[in-house]
């Protein structure tokens, strides 16, 4: 599982930092999620392949989150795209993008789908046979979804010298990696622990920004190996925060405190602060593994 932060930052533009966007690169899938101004620049700059991007996750329709999509969209039309663009998001981001695109005589010579989101509660938006995507309901100013990515548990591997030593023919291997026990010529019947070792234990990914503190999350994101969340303010301007409806440092380290995840990320920094070091010094008052995102930035979590 590897991340790229594209931008991490909150909405007042600056020259040295770009506002929200990120790719998480998961069983050989490349996400998209939220896409600021910019954000196009930023792959280029990161050396992305626009290509492998065939899903996009708009988390609300704040500028900050989603200014940059028609460019994206439109460049994806100038580079002669033609696989299938899905784009996940809030009521009203179709009409949007479609009007856009309408007044500027723009079109686009590939299909692009809108999967609009109006749900309160968290749901399926995305699966296949290996990853699995569900919305994480957020409290903000507007109507707001962070998203839960989560790898499928895979096949058991095989236990070669097991398999060998019962002279198990290789017609049966893939029934043992589903996890089927096997019955020998003789009757005998060779419990799957003896023939297999556990498969390669899942990774999870869970996005948050913008919301304010919310613990009505918490059992969605229980155990994540890796929780994004906003931290626009610092505890000394918590009021700002609970006005703006955004979380501080403190705040996220308290979710990721309840919520078991084994790493806290932060972002979504707002500009007043001279360093970003000062987020993680809050946080980690309340919580050990802290990590802070940073622009252009790539993690690796194996």
């Amino acid at each position: 599982m590897k991340l790229t932060i594209l931008g991490c930052y909150a909405a007042t533009p600056r020259t040295i930092t770009n506002p929200t966007a990120q790719v998480l690169e998961i069983r050989n899938r490349m996400f998209l999620i939220d896409c600021g101004e910019g954000t196009q620049v930023q792959l280029r700059k990161n050396k992305l392949k626009f290509s492998k991007i065939n899903h996009i996750f708009i988390s609300h329709l704040h500028g900050d989150h989603f200014y940059g999509l028609v460019g994206l969209i439109s460049t994806f039309m100038l580079l002669n795209r033609q696989t299938d663009l899905h784009v996940y998001g809030p009521k009203g981001i179709k009409e949007i993008i479609l009007l856009q695109l309408r007044y500027s005589n723009s079109f686009t010579g590939y299909n692009l789908h809108f999967h609009e989101l109006t749900s309160t509660e968290s749901k399926i938006i995305y699966e296949d046979e290996k990853v699995l995507v569900k919305t994480i309901p957020l409290k903000h100013r507007i109507y707001t979804n962070g998203f839960l990515f989560q790898e499928k548990i895979g096949d058991r591997k095989l236990n070669i010298d097991a398999v060998q030593q019962y002279k198990i023919d290789t017609c049966y291997f893939q029934k043992i990696k589903n996890g089927k026990d096997i019955v020998l010529d003789n009757g005998t019947v060779i419990p799957n622990n003896e023939l297999t070792f556990d498969p390669i234990p899942v990774k999870s990914y869970a996005f948050c920004s913008d919301t304010k503190y919310d613990e009505t999350i918490i059992p969605l994101i229980k155990d994540v190996d890796v929780l994004y969340h906003e931290t626009t303010f610092l505890e000394t301007e918590a009021d700002k925060a609970e006005k703006t409806m955004h979380s501080t440092a403190k705040e996220a380290a308290l979710i990721a405190m309840k919520s078991n995840a084994k790493q806290l990320l932060l972002g979504h920094y707002s500009t007043r602060y001279a360093t970003i070091e000062l987020f993680k010094e809050e946080a980690s008052t309340i919580f050990q593994n802290v990590l802070l995102a940073e622009d252009g930035k790539t993690f690796d979590f194996d």
